[in-house]
C-alpha cells in the first residue's frame, strides 16, 4: 500500500526550552502536545492515535495517553533512536490509510542535559552516552564516527575543513534563531581551534545535548480539509537497516541510502526536484553521509559540495537545516528526528526565518538515523510535499 497522499501534518510545536530544570518527562510531553494541537486547530478530545519513544515515563505510553487526557484508538511506543520520529510520520500515516486512527499526535520529550547535572561526577548519564562539556560524544559514540569520517577522508579525499563548513553553516542558520541553544556564528578556524575530541572530530563537530521536545499532529486529508490549515502532505516514506555485520561493512554510506530510495520512489520525485533537506547532524560527518545517500550530491562528492557555504540557505547549493540543526540549537533527548520534521513543516508553511526562507518551496525531505552510523543503525526518510 502506498502512503503517498494518505497523511498530511497540520500541526507542529518545538518546545522553546533548551535546559529545563525542574520538569518532568510527563509534564514536557503535555507542553508540547498542547502547543502542537493548538497549532492545528484540534483539541485533545480529537486525538485518536499517539506515537512516542520507549521513554515514555510510568508504564509508558498507556500511562502518557491516560495523563495527557486521550482516549485513543491506536498507539505505538517503539525505538529507533534518532530515526524514530521521523519514522512515526510513516507509522502514523499507515494507520491513518488503514483506519485505525484519524488524528495522531507525535510526541518527544527529553531531559538528557538535566540528568546530567544530577549524575554523580564519575557516573556517565544514563542513556545520554558520554556527553562531553554539553555536547554529545565522548569517546563512545564520538569515537565511531570518527572512524567514519577518517574512512570517508581515506576514500575520498575529504577533509577537516569540509567537515567544519558544516558547522558553520549550521552556525549562521542558528544565529537567526531565538531559541537556539548556540546563537554565536563560528568560522572554519573556530571548528578545527576547538577541542579535538576523537581524532578528526573536534567538540563543534558534534551536536548539543539539550532538553526539551516537540510533537506533530498527522491527520486524514479530509480532517486537514476541514480545518483549512497549511501544512504537509507525506508523499514518500521509507526504512532500512545497516547492520556492522560483525566489521564486515562498507563505512561510507549508511542505511539513509535504501531508505531514501524507497521514500523517492514512492513519492515519485527525485532529489533534484528538492531544495530545503532536513538531514541529522549528530556530528558533522553524519550530513556528508546523508548527503551523497540520499541523492543531494555523488558518492565521494559530498566535502566539495559543502565548502563555502554549500549548505546556506539563500546562498548555498541546499539549505539545510534553518533552524540551526542539531550541531547549534536542538537535539532533544538524544533524538533529533523530531526536530527535522518540524523544521521541514516550516519551510513548507512559509514559516521559517525570513532570511532562510525558501522561496515557494513544494517539497521538502527530512531523513533521520538512530544509533551508531559506523555499526548497527536505522534510518528513516519521509518526502513532504506543501499543502494550502
Amino acid at each position: 500500500m502506498s502512503l503517498n497522499g494518505s497523511a498530511v501534518i497540520v500541526g507542529a510545536y518545538e518546545h522553546p526550552g533548551r535546559r529545563l530544570p525542574g520538569h518532568t518527562l510527563a509534564g514536557v510531553h503535555r507542553d508540547v502536545v498542547a502547543g502542537a494541537l493548538a497549532d492545528a486547530g484540534l483539541s485533545i478530545t480529537d486525538v485518536d492515535g499517539f506515537f512516542t519513544d520507549s521513554s515514555a515515563p510510568g508504564f509508558g505510553v498507556i500511562d502518557l495517553v491516560q495523563h495527557l487526557g486521550m482516549q485513543c484508538t491506536y498507539t505505538e511506543s517503539s525505538e529507533m533512536g534518532g530515526a524514530s520520529y521521523v519514522a512515526y510520520v510513516g507509522h502514523a500515516a499507515a494507520a491513518i490509510a488503514a483506519g485505525k486512527c484519524r488524528v495522531a499526535v507525535i510526541s518527544l520529550a527529553g531531559l538528557p542535559a538535566q540528568r546530567q547535572r544530577v549524575s554523580p561526577p564519575d557516573t556517565p548519564p544514563p542513556a545520554a552516552a558520554y556527553q562531553v562539556n554539553g555536547y554529545s560524544g565522548g569517546y563512545g559514540p564520538v569515537a565511531d564516527y570518527a572512524v567514519l569520517a577518517r574512512r570517508h577522508m581515506h576514500e575520498f579525499g575529504t577533509t577537516s575543513e569540509q567537515l567544519a563548513w558544516v558547522k558553520v553553516a549550521s552556525s549562521r542558520h542558528a544565529a537567526l534563531n531565538p531559541h537556539a541553544f548556540l546563537r554565536d556564528e563560528v568560522t572554519v578556524d573556530d571548528v578545527l581551534g576547538s577541542s579535538l575530541i576523537a581524532d578528526p572530530l573536534h567538540k563543534l563537530d558534534c551536536c548539543v545535548v539539550t532538553d526539551g521536545g516537540g510533537a506533530l499532529v498527522v491527520v486524514h486529508p479530509d480532517v486537514a480539509r476541514e480545518l483549512g490549515r497549511s501544512g504537509a502532505t507525506l508523499r514518500g516514506q521509507g526504512e532500512s537497516h545497516k547492520a556492522s555485520l560483525a566489521g564486515d561493512v562498507d563505512l561510507t554510506y549508511s542505511a539513509n541510502r535504501r531508505s531514501g530510495e524507497l521514500a523517492f520512489a514512492e513519492a515519485g520525485i527525485t532529489a533534484e526536484q528538492v531544495r530545503y533537506a532536513s538531514l541529522y547532524d549528530s556530528f558533522t560527518i553524519t550530513v556528508l553521509v546523508a548527503l551523497e545517500d540520499l541523492g543531494f550530491c555523488s558518492r565521494g562528492t559530498a566535502g566539495s559540495f559543502v565548502q563555502d557555504g554549500g549548505l546556506v540557505s539563500g546562498t548555498g547549493r541546499l539549505a539545510v537545516n534553518t533552524d540551526g540543526g542539531g550541531l547549534s540549537s536542538n537535539h532533544p533527548g538524544n533524538r533529533g528526528g523530531m526536530t527535522k520534521v518540524i523544521e521541514a513543516v516550516r519551510q513548507l508553511r512559509g514559516e521559517a526565518h525570513p532570511a532562510l526562507q525558501v522561496p515557494d518551496l513544494e517539497f521538502a525531505v527530512a531523513s533521520g538515523t538512530g544509533f551508531r552510523l559506523s555499526t548497527n543503525h536505522y534510518s528513516s526518510t519521509i518526502v513532504l510535499e506543501r499543502f494550502a
